[in-house]
């Protein structure tokens, strides 16, 4: 673990409540960056998780294999609780990975993990400028029906509250621009997905710096679950493609649809993809049981209230 200070051109950004050790204890990096030429990862997981069960079997393989170095941050409370406060870590983590490298970021995120790293690029600008790529797999970016329902049933986690289609989070966070900045956006989602439904919730308003991406536009009739999109190598290029091509987001059309033939990504085994998904879902299952619910949604921060 590496210590180190918010820089002082975060000052004019909001205030980062969370303890200065707590935000560098959920960081994970390697113990030197052995790619300078290449922006470094960080990588941000989703619902009832941690970074290790999101991203061990996955990205943390396939990265260094094709020349990255990643940052891995595992978020409080198991992504259960205020997603606003979950995008402090997230803030902190892009700040110390800039002050480390000297380089902007690559941000990709799964799931709920998308929702921190758009906050933050809303309300951050610090963050926001050392940001080259967000890359968002599976992001519930208006709302989910799940949530919805939970929502509907007067008890529900707080980041459930929050992303809940009618939520004052998702107010705020969508307000003014969906894109902000000169950060590149991709957004790759599977019309199969399980969890976030409907798909249409991924595809972000914005100009030429974001790409809505639906896995089966490139490959019609590809099943990919929700936990799929972590292995899968069809996502895998479209990531590829996004952090080669700096300041621009993912393009399907320089994809190779040999993809589509492929099973996984490289640099994983089937059975560690197995292995990966089934643990990972009843990780989650655990986390949701083992955290209790509340009867409203979290207040908006301060410095996003009057967008909510």
């Amino acid at each position: 673990m590496f210590a180190l200070a918010l820089p002082a051109s975060a000052a004019a950004d909001p205030t980062l409540d969370v303890p200065a050790g707590a935000l560098r204890a959920s960081l994970q990096c390697p113990t030197r960056f052995g790619h300078p030429d290449r922006n470094p990862v960080l990588l941000v997981h989703g619902t009832g998780l941690n970074a290790d069960e999101s991203w061990d079997w996955n990205y943390e393989l396939a990265l260094p294999e094709a020349g990255y170095d990643w940052c891995a941050v595992t978020l409080p409370d198991r992504a259960l609780g205020d997603i606003q406060v979950s995008a402090e870590y997230v803030v902190y983590a892009i700040e110390r990975m800039h002050a480390l490298t000297h380089r902007r970021l690559t941000v990709i995120t799964h799931s709920q993990g998308g929702m921190e790293g758009r906050w933050a690029m809303r309300w951050w600008p610090a963050a926001r400028g050392d940001t080259a790529e967000l890359i968002d797999l599976a992001s519930p970016n208006h709302g989910i029906y799940a949530a919805d329902a939970c929502a509907a049933s007067g008890n529900c986690w707080p980041a459930v509250w929050q992303m809940a289609s009618a939520s004052h989070f998702l107010k705020a966070l969508n307000s003014v621009s969906e894109t902000p900045g000169r950060v590149a956006y991709t957004q790759i989602y599977s019309q199969t997905d399980e969890l976030v439904e409907p798909s249409t919730t991924a595809p972000l308003a914005g100009g030429p710096n974001a790409a809505n991406i639906a896995i089966q536009s490139i490959c019609p009739g590809r099943v990919v679950h929700h936990a799929g999109l972590l292995s899968d190598p069809v996502v895998w290029e479209l990531v590829l493609d996004a952090m080669s091509h700096p300041g621009q987001p993912a393009n399907a059309g320089r994809i190779d649809r040999g993809a589509c033939l492929e099973a996984t990504m490289p640099y994983v085994t089937p059975a560690g993809v197995l292995t990966g998904n089934a643990f990972l879902y009843a990780s989650a299952a655990i986390a949701f049981e083992d955290h209790p619910g509340t009867k409203s949604e979290p207040p908006l921060k301060p410095y996003a209230r009057r967008y909510g």
